[in-house]
């Protein structure tokens, strides 16, 4: 098995980054597919509208249905053979990205990733998590090539709800340690190689600046200001993590959030925000000595990342509830087993448990609260 790393063709990021969208696009196409939502429409669509003056290519506008399945990912590569289109542009959140990048593949066109938000590490990988109608997990879409461009306008995500990047930060944390299983076992990455130094050096350097500015950089955007922490939170969610976990491979953090899917009152949950929940459970399987994982909780509490059940919205506790989320983890086809041990539900099931009672615990310490 040779060493390999993957990553987009190019990543951008920086203020006003959006308003040079159309030039980028018209590298690679002259009748784009703008896949967006209704709310995005009113926010950005002037800016994007704007970037394609001038640049001998055209944008059209389409509505996101609100979930990456494949009901949705159909209707829209009907729509692009029927326009037309010959080049795709996700513009939003994660579901957008992965929809956007799964019509692209099936109707062989390049794709552009423009985040509105930096709240996964979604936009740079050649990876679609796709989902039931429903909102359940379905599987995950291996895809041949990352996306083209990769676009982080700065400013607007800066301006974003806190809680968004809060979660990517969530999502980016899991990228360290799920890399770090990966090494251990000996598994594979999601490129059909191994990990090698750039690759493992990289979600080494996701985790750093995650402990080094995550504090700051909330501290930061509460007050909707773009500071060099701020900065290198969004390129820590976006590349860092895209990349990291993209060529090191994921493990059970990735896992258990396919798991809390199966429970409906975890869908109105963030991505990232279910990952963190699940790389405190990977931390409890590993038996991480009591100084990392207090400073981890530590870390987690800080930021605002659920760390309890209770803040993932679970009030039924008992195990007859929470088993099949276990069950769900240890799928045969998912990645709870790149970890370096073998992990059956049971020990999915005791390690949620024993996460969730020291969350509970973190949180009363600090703030009085369960």
């Amino acid at each position: 098995m040779a060493v390999t790393l993957i990553s987009p063709a190019r990543y951008v990021q920086g203020r006003g980054a959006m308003k040079e969208l159309g030039a980028y696009t018209a590298k690679l196409g002259k009748k784009a597919l703008c896949l967006i939502s209704a709310g995005g429409i009113k926010r950005e669509g002037t800016t994007i509208e704007k970037s394609f003056d001038g640049c001998g290519a055209s944008v059209t506008f389409e509505k996101f249905g609100g979930e990456c399945s494949r009901t949705e990912i159909d209707r829209l590569v009907k729509l692009v053979g029927e326009k037309g289109f010959d080049v795709v542009i996700g513009v939003g959140g994660g579901k957008i990205f992965d929809t956007a990048k799964a019509v692209a593949y099936y109707a062989k066109l390049p794709v552009v990733i423009c985040p509105t938000i930096a709240s996964t590490d979604a936009p740079c990988s050649a990876l679609s998590v796709i989902y039931t109608d429903e909102g359940a997990f379905s599987e995950y879409l291996f895809l041949p090539a990352n996306p083209n461009v990769v676009l982080m306008d700065s400013d607007i995500i800066s301006k974003s709800p806190v809680r968004l990047t809060v979660s990517g930060m969530g999502d980016a944390m899991a990228t360290y340690f799920e890399a770090r299983a990966c090494v251990n076992s000996g598994a594979g990455n999601f490129c059909g190689g191994k990990v090698g130094v750039a690759s493992f050096a990289i979600a080494r350097a996701c985790y750093d600046t995650l402990i080094a500015e995550g504090r700051k950089a909330k501290a930061a955007l509460e007050v909707q200001a773009l500071t060099p922490s701020v900065e290198r939170i969004i390129e820590a969610n976006t590349l860092l993590s895209g990349i990291g976990f993209e060529s090191c491979g994921i493990a059970a953090a990735h896992a258990v959030h396919n798991g809390l899917t199966v429970l409906p009152e975890c869908h109105h949950m963030q991505h990232g925000e279910k990952v963190n929940f699940g790389t405190l459970t990977q931390l409890v399987l590993e038996n991480i000595p009591e100084d990392e994982l207090a400073d981890m909780l530590d870390w987690m509490t800080d930021v605002g990342l659920p760390v309890t059940f209770a803040e993932l919205g679970i009030t039924d506790t008992s195990r007859e509830h929470l088993f099949p989320v276990a069950e769900a983890a240890c799928a045969p086809t998912d990645t709870l087993h790149n970890m370096p041990f073998e992990v059956d539900p049971e020990m999915v099931y005791n390690a949620m448990v024993a996460a969730d009672a020291l969350g509970r615990k973190t949180l009363e310490a600090k703030f009085g609260e369960e």
